[in-house]
């Protein structure tokens, strides 16, 4: 039972429901120009390159699967040599500055929950869509913040890149 709990906590709060991931209404996503546009790009290629990797609870590499943090800690411990913390929740109290959605820029962590608490961590790509390891069966994708489940349970954003 604890287990099957375990899985249902991490990283997949998101409900399985057919046009989930179609944004119904799409905002404008100015560009916003990171402060570091060599890293930004090397952690959005980086990011983009794990798409299509296996989901895992617990899972921090490409060749074990990803969990959202796992997934998160991984691109930029492995294209920056940052160490960021394990959990989401984690990751949302990083010292930096919280980022208002309009001023996303590639590379910032961009954080989903319910009730105060964040459940789940994604990397803002640009045009309004981030790259985040979902849930127990899925895989490593890429989706918009106004997409049915997102937009609903978006909590902010934090900048790592300086």
């Amino acid at each position: 039972m604890a287990v099957v709990l375990l899985s249902l906590a991490a990283c997949s709060s998101a409900p399985v429901r057919k046009g989930a991931g179609a944004p119904p209404v799409q905002r404008h996503w100015p560009q916003v120009v990171p402060s570091n546009p060599a890293a930004a790009n090397s952690v959005l290629m980086r990011a983009l390159g794990l798409v299509g990797t296996p989901y895992r609870y617990g899972g921090n590499t490409p060749d074990g699967g990803f969990d959202c943090s796992g997934l998160v800690s991984y691109v930029y411990r492995d294209v920056l040599d940052i160490q960021l913390p394990r959990t989401s929740s984690a990751l949302a109290g990083v010292q930096g500055p919280k980022i208002d959605p309009i001023r996303l820029a590639a590379g910032d962590l961009v954080f989903f929950g319910s009730r105060g608490s964040v459940s789940h961590v994604g990397i803002y790509v640009g045009e309004g869509r981030f790259v985040h390891a979902p849930s127990s069966g899925g895989t490593v994708r890429l989706d918009h913040l106004d997409g049915y489940y997102w937009r609903d349970h978006y909590s902010g954003a934090k900048r790592v890149l300086n």
